[in-house]
Order: C-alpha cells, then structure tokens, then sequence
C-alpha cells in the first residue's frame, strides 16, 4: 500500500521555515533559467518576425549581413528584370534596392553614443513590409534631406523625434514621420531616401535588393537563377532566413550563457534540498520505523520521500516562472553582433520554455532527494523504533 500523498504535504507544512528557503533557491535558480532563455527567444523572435516568408533579400555571396554586401547599379537591375518577382502598383517590380549604414546618436539624457542602423529605402520599401506602418506624419520625399524613424529610435535618441533634426554624413536631416513595427528589428532604425543616402556617404552601390515572389512556391527556382547568373556574384534568401540568421550566434552565445549559470547556481539548490531532506530523514527516524512497523515497504518510503523532494522543486519552479514571466513587460537592447548595431527586444515566453522550466525544477528535486530517500528506505525497523 502506498502512504497517502497528505502524510508528505502534512510534513512540509510542520517543517515551513525550511521548506521555503529550499524553494525560494530553486525558484531562484528557475527564474534565471525561464529568464535567459526568454532573452534568447525575444531576440530570435523579433528578428525572424522583422522578415516575411513571401519577401525575397539578395546580397552579395558569402556576405552575413546587408552591412557586409555591396550590389552595384548593374547587378541590381540585372535582378530587377528577373522572371518570378511579383508586380507591383503602376506595373513595376514589386522590389526594393536598399543602402544599409551605421553611424552613431547619443541618447537622450546621456552623451553616451549607440550605433543606429540607417536604411536607404526605395518607392516600394514600406509596402514590402506589411509590419511596419507610418504612425506619425509622413513619408521622406525623393531627394530631399528627410527621414522617418522607428518608435524605439525616436524614443531612446537624441534628435529623432519628428519635427528634430539628426546631423550625419555631414548634414542635416530632419524627422519628417516617425513609424511603428511591432516587436520587429525594423523599431530600431531610420529609413530615409537611399539615392540620398547614397550620396550623402559616397556609397556607389546598395547594400542590397528586397523583392515579393509572384509565387512563393517557385523561390527554389529563382534563387538558381540568381546564383547561377554569371553576370552576377549574388545570393537570395527568404527574408525570414535571413533574419533568423542574424538572430543565431547571439542567440545561442545566450543560451551557453544561460545555461552555464543555471548549472552553477543549481548545483546550490540541489544540494540545499539535500540538507533539507536529510534533516527531515533525521528528525523522522521514528516515524519512518512505525511506517515500516505497520506494512509500508520501503519502496513506499522512498516514493514518499522523493515526493517530497520533487514537490519542493515544483514549487520553486511555479515561483520562478511567475515572477520570470513579469520579464515580458520589459524592452531592452542591446548590439546586434551580425550588423554591430543596436537592436530593441523583449523577454518572450512560450510553451516550451515553461516546459522545460518546470521539467527542469523537478528534476532539480529528485536529484537533491534521492540519496536521502534511499537513506530512509534502507532504516532497519528495529533500530528506528529504538531510536525513537
């Protein structure tokens, strides 16, 4: 027969002092861990939904970035007339050529200089982006010295507000609009006229080509064209690829991170339930040889104690992963390495990482449980009963 499940939660209740320290230090190891990989997760999902799977980028082979690419004039229109790109208003190709460049703004309230990515947009750029939406004033005008920002960039930067002035390339440009993207990478730049731009930083060529598929099952066949063109030294990917791209090598330098952390710190609160069962095992001798007295094996004892143990670790688990999920309402940034510019993100938490947070807090009970279990289940009954 298997000790009623009241008898294990009866005992933590009698030992309360201790059970909560024991679980606030799992629940602390748990909320770094939910945290971390929240941080991971709000990086890659703000970069993967700044693409849209129908979108097209092209940039110069063996380039990781649209900063590290170099398309000139020539190769842009050779893409431009390519069979498979969608067709736009007035008949055109639904498609963009971009200049991307970083310079640096110092924030509000501080001389302390960030790197800003600055996109050269085209007549199309906004249209091919259905996330990104003018939620204030209006659009820069064919070349002329204006620009819009994105909401985050407006907020955090000196001078980008609409109606300010940002001086770069050794002139002024004034906030004309200001735009809003959601979670996407595309909140934390400023886009402006790319002939202009181009220009204005002496670049000869755009840094890359965004194009709509008229048909989204037929890339396959497009990206040969492109690649295999000999007039041309390029290569196409969906914009989400590209973006989860970006997103990988931090991504995954956080996840090391976190994890190498939560492995330190929870080889702490493991061992803190040890201690914690092993002084429950010590003060229960006698209870445990009545158990024994009255027909309950010791695999019952075991199950019982373990119980215990994996109760505590649920319990710190539930703790951290609630105060972990405040994380949500908070925006942080933080440099891109791929394109070494800043980037806006939020903590996002989802399904698997409550999964494998709350797996992780029990397993981080049975662990700090099962030696004391074994010990009470291996008590000879009549030097329990002694003891006691």
């Amino acid at each position: 027969m298997a000790i009623p499940v009241s008898y294990s939660f009866r005992n933590l209740w009698t030992r309360r002092l201790t059970t909560i320290l024991t679980a606030g230090g799992m629940a602390l190891v748990v909320f770094v861990f939910a945290s971390v990989l929240m941080l991971a997760e709000g990086l890659r999902k703000t970069l993967i939904e700044t693409g849209s799977y129908d979108n097209v980028v092209v940039i110069r082979k063996a380039s990781q970035s649209e900063m590290q690419s170099g398309i000139d004039r020539l190769q842009a229109s050779v893409v431009e007339t390519e069979p498979g790109i969608a067709i736009g208003p007035g008949g055109k190709p639904f498609l963009a050529k971009e200049l991307v460049v970083i310079i640096n703004l110092p924030k509000r309230g501080s001389d302390k200089p960030s790197n800003i990515t600055i996109r050269g947009i085209g007549e199309f750029s906004l249209a091919l982006r259905p996330q990104v939406k003018l939620a204030e004033g209006r659009m820069p005008k064919p070349g002329s010295a204006e620009v819009i920002a994105g909401e985050s960039v407006a907020k955090r930067f000196r001078g980008a507000g609409i109606g300010e002035t940002i001086r770069f390339a050794m002139q002024d440009w004034r906030v004309v609009g200001l735009f809003e993207a959601g979670r996407t990478g595309y909140s934390s730049e400023i886009w402006g006229d790319a002939d202009q731009l181009m220009q204005a930083f002496r670049r000869p060529s755009y840094s890359s080509v965004l194009f709509k598929l008229a048909d989204s099952g037929r890339f396959a066949e497009l990206k040969d064209l492109i690649e295999n063109d000999p007039r041309l030294t390029l290569e196409a990917k969906r914009e989400t690829r590209y973006y989860s791209d970006q997103s990988e090598m931090m991504a995954k330098f956080l996840s090391v991170l976190g994890i190498s952390l939560t492995v330190i710190f929870s080889l702490g609160a493991m061992i803190g339930a040890m201690i914690t069962m092993y002084a429950a095992v010590a003060n229960r001798v006698a209870e445990i040889g009545t158990l024994r007295a009255l027909g309950y094996q010791r695999r019952n004892i075991l199950a019982a104690f373990l119980l215990e143990s994996m109760f505590l670790g649920l319990t710190g688990g539930l703790i951290g992963l609630l105060f972990a999920s405040f994380m949500q309402f908070i925006t942080i940034s933080t440099v891109n390495w791929q394109t070494f510019s800043e980037l806006a993100f939020s903590f996002t938490l989802t399904f698997p990482i409550v999964y494998q947070s709350i797996l992780f807090s029990l397993v981080m009970g049975f662990v700090g449980g099962v030696l004391p279990a074994f010990r009470a289940a291996r008590m000879n009954i009549v030097d329990a009963l002694r003891t006691g």
